[in-house]
Parts: structure tokens; C-alpha cells; sequence
């Protein structure tokens, strides 16, 4: 393919992020108006949870079916399925009906989000060029991300809810057409290897029963959580067990073997731990202690979201200095820098500090990811690229998920534990208000400094425990990048120019 074909075939894929990143924020603004006519109001949270469960628990299998039939035709199915899920969810008649199409909706969003980076590497030989793509695939995502709530109360309150899910057809549509005109796959390599369907079911029966379990957290008793994450240890276990007799495993054991892989997974997971902290919280912090509206504290978000895109073009001049090892310590300490802002920052702190502090921690994301990803496909062996490139995403869902469960317990507890000792002055129901400046306007005022005390303390401690993921992955960094040891499958020069780790 030309330069100029590659790039719009490029502009295509992105197009798939771009519907990712529009759908994460776009059903916040939604959700209202959708509880309201469907009214589904207690299963309201599994409308984001099943969608995030369908994503996480196919992303392996995408990879594995891409290998057998040719990414290209993997990825158009994965988009037929998610604009047909989307098709569905705004036909939806009911709560029932809408939960179940985005579970397929989301199924199609795992093959979207898999499958792309895999087709990077297959035509982006050059990793430093392939760093740069990686840059706008973030840049397209959180422009999305961006509009997506100002988009989505402009269809609400001009067109109705069923609309928002509409606007990802058309998209969709042309993904899939440009993709099918213009991209050469290269030939699918014949395999006489079973498919290893038992890995399959184990895989995906562990992590529903995983994600399910810390989903409900707080929602269900310690003893029906508990009894949920022990089927879901004892089915990852048997996987183990499948994966080590598995002529072509859904998961090869032998990614885990080498450190270099299992250290960027382990920071994968960190890092987006860290970070769905930071995406969630920070805005309720210039809600709820600074009394912004939701337009303002969503801004919050937006210097993050061009450092990100920086950051990733950075990176890969960044490498041609020095170690990957140093590279990611930089994106590491950058991202203190911003957590570190928010753990000294007291109840009255500056917006602009607020706004500095996601500067730094988009920059310092947008270094890791791409370095990590990059690394992860030089590191993996040639066939495993694909699995290496799938399993790598599925641990940033997983850290996403997992922390903000426990984020939500954390600000739980200190919200209870500061209700309680208010003496009944101040109510959960109350707390509830103080985070939408409209609602805050029929709260008491003289209660007002109590509860932003109460919810300064939940937030502090979630800041910190965000620190301390950060924390523990410049340790990981530090312990899977000590010793150069480059891949037998990859060539010496690439190496010493890219992966330099002395």
C-alpha cells in the first residue's frame, strides 16, 4: 500500500477509537434520560458494567479469531457487531432489552479496540513510527471522550436518547467500507492446530465471574461476593491447566515467562488503575469542593487529553536517547508529579491547579502507553504479537475496572464514617447533592464546609492510594527493565536502536 492509502486506512481504524472513546462519556449524559422512559433505575449501573464485561472478556478470543480468518475481516466483523448492538440499543423498548444490546455492543467493542493495534503492526514495521500512531489512536479517543458529553446533551435535547446510539451507525459503516476498498491483509497462514475452545469458555467464564464479583462490591454480602471470586479463581485456575496441554491456548503460558512482558502488563494495569481515579474523581473534586458546574469540572479533563497525544509523540524521541527502562521512569515520575499536586492540595485549592495537575498526568500516560505498547510487540515472540498486543489491553480494562471498585468502596467508607460523625446533621442523601452544582444550591449553607470536609477526606484517600500504584509500578519498572536481554526472534540493530535497556 501507498503512504497515502496507509494513512487513510489508518484514519479508518481510528474511526473505531474514536466510536470507543464517544460511547464512554456520550451514555453518562444519556443515562437520564434513559432511566427515565425505560425506568430501570436499580439496574442502572450494569448498562456501563455489561458493556465494559463484553469488551474485556473477548479481547483475547479477537486476536485468536484474527489469526485464523485475517485481522482485516476479524476487525469488520467486530464493527458490524458493535454498530448492530448500537442499532439495537436505540430500538431498545425496554431496560432488559437495552442491557442485553449493549453486552453486544460491547463484544463488537472488544474486537474493535484489539484488532486495530495488531493491524498497526503489520503495517507500521518502524516501532518509533508505529510510537506515533499509538499517540493519535490516544488523541482520537479522548477528543471523542471530550465532545462526547457536550455532543450527547445536544441529541438528548434535540432528538431524544435513541439518537445517541444512532451516531455510531453511520461511523461504523464507513470503518468497515474503507477498510473493505483500500487495505491489503497480508495472506492468512493455514494452521491444522485446534481451536482451543475449553481455554475459551475458561477464560471467559473466569473474568465475568471476576469482573461480576468486583462489580458488586458493596452491593452484594461478603459472603455471595466471596463465593463469586472463588469460581472465578478456581476457573482461571483450570485455564492454567488447559493452557499447558493447548496445541494453539487462547492465553500461551509462555508470555508470562518472559519478565519484560509480565513487567508492562503489570504496569499496564497500574497505570490505568491510577488513571480511572484521576478520570473520575478530579472532576468531582472541582464539583464538590469547588462548586463548579458539571461543564466546568469536565474541562478538568481536557489538558490531559492534548499532553496525553504530546506525550505520546514525545516518547519516541525520548527512546532514541535513552533506555526504555528511563523512558518509562520519566512518563512514571510525571505522573506523580500530578498525583503527587493532588495529595498536598488542600479542600480550597486553585482550579488551575487542578487543570496543571492533568497536564502532567496525561503527559505522563501518553509516554508509558505508547512505550509499553511498542514494547510489548517487540518483545513477543512473531506469533504471539497478536495475543501479546490483545492481552495487553485486556489488563488496562481489568486495572480500569478492579480500582474503581475499590475507589468506590474507599470513598464509601469515608463518606459513611464522616455521615456517622456528624451527629445526623449531615445525610448520604446530602453528600449525593453536593457533587452537582445545581443540586448544591438546595443543601443547607451552613452545612456546606462540613460536607466538603467529609468529601475532601474520601478523595484524599483515594489520591493516595492512586499515588501508591504509581509507586509500586516504578518499582515493576525498575525490576522488569534491569537487565538488557533482547528477544531471539528480533533483530540485533532494531534492538540496540529501540530497546536499548543498558
Amino acid at each position: 500500500m501507498s503512504k497515502k492509502v496507509i494513512m487513510v486506512v489508518t484514519i479508518a481504524l481510528l474511526l473505531s477509537n474514536a466510536m470507543n472513546g464517544l460511547d464512554s462519556t456520550i451514555i453518562s449524559t444519556a443515562l437520564p434520560a434513559i432511566i427515565s422512559d425505560l425506568h430501570g433505575l436499580q439496574l442502572m449501573g450494569w448498562i456501563v458494567a455489561v458493556f465494559l464485561l463484553g469488551g474485556a472478556v473477548t479481547t483475547p478470543l479477537w486476536s485468536k479469531f484474527g489469526e485464523r480468518i485475517g485481522n482485516k475481516w476479524a476487525y469488520q466483523i467486530a464493527t458490524t457487531i458493535f454498530v448492530v448492538g448500537a442499532l439495537l440499543e436505540g430500538l431498545a423498548p425496554n431496560i432488559v432489552f437495552l442491557i442485553i444490546a449493549r453486552a453486544v455492543m460491547g463484544i463488537g467493542s472488544g474486537g474493535m479496540t484489539a484488532i486495530p493495534y495488531i493491524i498497526y503492526a503489520e503495517i507500521y514495521q518502524d516501532p518509533i513510527k508505529r510510537g506515533k500512531v499509538f499517540g493519535y489512536v490516544t488523541a482520537s479517543f479522548s477528543t471523542a471522550a471530550i465532545i462526547g458529553p457536550l455532543v450527547g446533551g445536544f441529541i438528548v435535547d434535540n432528538f431524544g436518547w435513541h439518537w445517541v446510539f444512532y451516531i455510531n451507525v453511520p461511523i461504523g459503516l464507513a470503518s468497515i467500507a474503507i477498510i473493505q476498498w483500500l487495505y491489503r491483509a497480508p495472506a492468512v497462514q493455514a494452521t491444522t492446530k485446534r481451536v482451543d475452545y475449553l481455554g475459551a469458555m475458561l477464560l471467559s467464564g473466569g473474568l465475568v465471574s471476576l469482573l461480576v464479583g468486583i462489580e458488586m462490591i458493596g452491593k452484594l454480602t461478603p459472603l455471595a461476593v466471596g463465593l463469586i471470586l472463588v469460581l472465578a479463581a478456581g476457573l482461571l485456575a483450570g485455564l492454567v491447566l488447559v493452557e499447558r496441554r493447548a496445541s494453539d491456548p487462547i492465553i500461551p503460558l509462555r508470555l508470562f515467562k518472559n519478565r519484560y512482558l509480565l513487567a508492562s502488563f503489570v504496569m499496564f494495569f497500574l497505570i490505568y488503575g491510577f488513571f480511572v481515579g484521576f478520570n473520575v474523581y478530579v472532576p468531582m473534586w472541582a464539583q464538590g469542593l469547588l462548586g463548579t458546574t458539571a461543564v466546568i469540572g469536565g474541562v478538568t479533563q481536557i489538558p490531559g487529553s492534548i499532553t496525553n497525544f504530546l506525550g505520546a509523540q514525545w516518547s519516541g524521541n525520548l527512546e532514541r536517547r535513552w533506555s526504555t527502562r528511563t523512558v518509562v521512569m520519566m512518563g512514571f515520575v510525571v505522573m506523580l508529579i500530578a498525583c503527587g499536586t493532588l495529595v498536598i492540595a488542600g479542600q480550597q485549592t486553585n482550579y488551575g491547579l487542578l487543570l496543571l495537575a492533568s497536564a502532567f498526568q496525561g503527559c505522563g500516560i501518553g509516554i508509558c502507553f505508547t512505550v509499553l505498547q511498542v514494547s510489548v510487540q517487540q518483545q513477543a515472540r512473531h506469533e504471539d504479537v497478536p495475543i501479546a498486543t490483545s492481552f495487553s489491553l485486556l489488563v488496562r480494562m481489568l486495572g480500569q475496572t478492579f480500582m474503581a471498585a475499590i475507589y468506590s468502596i474507599v470513598l464509601n467508607h469515608a463518606l459513611t464514617t464522616g455521615v456517622r460523625q456528624s451527629g445526623g446533621q449531615v445525610t448520604m442523601n446530602m453528600l449525593n447533592k453536593l457533587s452537582d452544582a445545581t443540586s448544591a444550591k438546595q443543601l443547607p449553607a451552613h452545612l456546606l464546609p462540613t460536607m466538603r470536609v467529609i468529601l475532601y477526606s474520601g478523595l484524599h484517600h483515594i489520591v493516595g492510594l492512586a499515588m501508591a500504584l504509581l509507586l509500586l509500578g516504578l518499582a515493576v519498572n525498575i525490576w522488569g527493565f534491569c537487565t538488557p536481554k533482547p528477544h531471539t526472534h528480533q533483530h540485533w540493530w532494531l534492538w540496540g536502536v529501540h530497546h536499548n535497556l543498558n
